[in-house]
């Protein structure tokens, strides 16, 4: 991992990376536990960064008094 920060979506494709070589079975068993680590590193950051997104949109979303007003995703779209 490069010293800048990840975005989201640099950890996703990472995790696609750990994904595909574990899958292929390839990899020795020392370097299989390491990925995995690294992957579930990875699916704690991108939930804890999953769940900072939805507080902010909840937060976002104020109802006709000022409150915040939680709506199902997609509510709310005209189509």
């Amino acid at each position: 991992m490069s010293a800048k920060k990840q975005t989201f979506e640099e950890k996703l494709l990472r995790l696609e990376e750990i994904v595909a070589a574990l899958e292929k079975g390839d990899v020795q068993l020392a370097d299989s536990l390491a990925l995995f680590q690294e992957g579930a590193k990875l699916i704690s950051a991108c939930s804890t960064q999953l769940d900072q997104a939805e507080q902010q949109v909840v937060k976002l979303m104020k109802g006709p008094d000022g409150a915040p007003v939680e709506m199902p995703f997609g509510e709310g779209e005209e189509g």
